[in-house]
């Protein structure tokens, strides 16, 4: 028997129906959670190369420089100035004749400059006058000798543009042991969360759009009408000690 719409011709969501067609579909959301989680992992392990991340530190004394005609006097205190002028060295470092020439003191054959730029991230040490250069790549030995060519190149690129301005290298990039990406995990619980939802939408709408009655209850409470007669269900444990299923076992021997 099919469902129909209320009086007023609205379709109504029983929220507790849909809560128990979740638990009863418990099972098959979860095996869809793990079943989504182990192909994100796979395809992960299998596109996704992984990336290894070298850096090095240099920091800036910027006591009396100047760019052009704009002159920097930063005392220690000023943390905010310090970070435009890292912020201004930072932009040295992108520029397409710094990045040639970190690339001919690295001796690395095959890369471009828009793919050492793509490779090199550089942020200011908690807004203090050093600054960290990452280098990302697919190689840690190739991370390693960039982030090592940027420590030498850029401290004489600067002292070139900014009068005045001393770069001193803090530390030294060194070959990466562990990857530093992808995240395996992350991708496996997104694919997981991913594949939980789709199953629980699936079944949410088809609960929703199912249009067949299968409790006396709906009747009652859809349609102002009382129930004068309902079918048994001979399956049903309940009725097997009654004379519809005794009817029913005769019937059949």
């Amino acid at each position: 028997m099919q469902k129909g719409m209320n009086e007023n011709n609205v379709l109504e969501i029983d929220l507790l129906r849909l809560i128990k067609a979740l638990l009863d579909k418990l099972w098959a959301i979860v095996l869809c959670a793990i079943i989504a989680g182990g192909a994100a992992f796979g395809l992960t392990y299998i596109f996704i190369e992984p990336t290894y991340q070298a850096s090095t530190q240099l920091y800036v004394n910027n006591n009396g420089v100047s760019v052009g005609n704009t002159s920097f006097n930063i005392s220690t205190s000023s943390l905010s100035a310090a970070q435009e002028l890292v912020n201004t060295y930072i932009v040295i470092l992108k520029t397409r004749s710094t990045l040639s020439e970190i690339i001919e003191e690295s001796k690395v054959e095959g890369i471009t400059v828009n793919q050492l730029k793509n490779m090199i991230t550089a942020s200011p040490v908690n807004s203090t006058e050093i600054f960290e250069i990452v280098v990302e790549s697919n190689n840690p030995k190739l991370s390693e000798t960039l982030a090592n060519s940027i420590a030498k190149v850029l401290p004489k690129r600067i002292a070139e543009i900014v009068d005045g301005s001393s770069v001193r290298i803090v530390d030294y990039a060194i070959a990466p042991k562990v990857r530093s990406g992808p995240s395996y995990s992350k991708f496996t619980i997104l694919g997981m969360v991913i594949g939980a939802l789709l199953c629980i939408v699936i079944i949410v709408v088809r609960e929703i759009f199912d249009s067949y009655i299968r409790e006396e209850s709906y009747l009652t409470s859809a349609y102002s009408v009382p129930v004068l007669a309902a079918i048994p269900d001979v399956n049903d444990s309940k009725s097997k000690s009654g004379y519809y299923y005794s009817s029913y076992s005769a019937n059949e021997k």
